[in-house]
């Protein structure tokens, strides 16, 4: 018969000792908070993503926004500026027909035409000159009839609106005093001539605005336009000529600033000047107009 085993032998493992249990529950621990840390970092990044996703949507519908608006923008400026053509041809034909009525015309340039006898008389001798373009003997005309500058006033851009080039008419016309006096030894007469300028600056700007889109565009050619920069510029220049702003005219000066809103050349850098300009001749009372126009009205003091 086979031996019973000692029952005192080795027969099982020996057990874990408790310094070996809790080294494994650390280890556990640890494991579960690093997954806590990863799955708290790896969520963090999710919201972030999500947050940068919604932000790039937001500017996409922006973008697409804006995209639609300008689009919107062009298609109207195409459309107005087919209207704008049809009236401008509109126009060409009614100055060519006034210039047809008014070619037996006879008119006195050496004293500046003669009399008229009423508004219709005044307006066929005003568009005489302007369908023949002839800006020397509308310059003459109008500074002969100072007397009647409220009925001029109320015929001059019907006239003008004959012109082929309203734009280069007037800046012809008022060349002789404007930007530099052409005749320095009479100075303080020319001075006086500034409110024929401003008329005719004035008497301008309904002509030349898009008849669709209004001030916002300017139916001024871009030649004449440069030009219009280039005199306010030889005007600026001139000013330490004059002995600075404090010794230029209020004429002078209010035909500068009404050059600037009729072509509309302001720029932003030179507002300081228009600034002391308007305050230097703050008792006119076509000013506080003109300081609005030139957007000082939130820098007067």
């Amino acid at each position: 018969m086979g031996s019973i085993g000692d029952p005192s032998g080795e027969l099982t493992q020996p057990l874990p000792s408790f310094d070996e249990f809790q080294r494994q529950t650390s280890l556990m621990t640890s494991c579960t908070l690093l997954w806590k840390e990863l799955s708290d970092h790896f969520s963090s990044l999710e919201q972030n993503l999500q947050k940068k996703s919604e932000a790039l949507k937001r500017k996409i519908n922006n973008l697409d926004t804006q995209t639609k608006e300008s689009l919107q923008i062009l298609e109207k400026r195409e459309v107005t500026i087919d209207g704008s053509v049809s009236i401008a041809l509109g126009k060409v034909q009614e100055r060519k027909e006034a210039a047809l009525n008014t070619l037996g015309e006879e008119i006195d340039d050496a004293d500046g035409g003669g009399e008229v006898d009423d508004a219709e008389g005044l307006l066929l001798k005003l568009l005489s000159y302007c369908t023949r373009m002839d800006a020397e003997g509308f310059w003459r005309f109008v500074t002969a009839r100072k007397k009647d500058l409220d009925a001029v006033r109320a015929q001059m851009p019907l006239a003008l609106a004959g012109c082929v080039d309203p734009a280069r008419f007037v800046l012809e016309a008022i060349s002789e005093v404007f930007p530099v006096h052409k005749r320095a030894e009479k100075s303080d007469g020319v001075n006086d001539l500034g409110w024929a300028c401003v008329l005719m600056l004035e008497s301008l700007i309904p002509v030349v605005i898009d008849p669709i889109l209004g001030n916002s565009r300017l139916l001024v050619t871009p030649s004449m336009k440069e030009r219009a920069k280039e005199i306010a510029e030889t005007w600026k220049a001139s000013l330490d000529q004059r002995g600075g702003i404090e010794n230029v005219k209020t004429p002078d000066v209010h035909t500068f600033l009404q050059h600037l809103i009729t072509f509309g050349i302001v720029k932003k850098e030179d507002v300081d000047l228009y600034r002391k300009l308007v305050v230097g001749s703050a008792w006119r009372k076509q000013m506080p107009k003109l300081a609005v126009s030139l957007g000082l009205g939130d820098k007067m003091p």
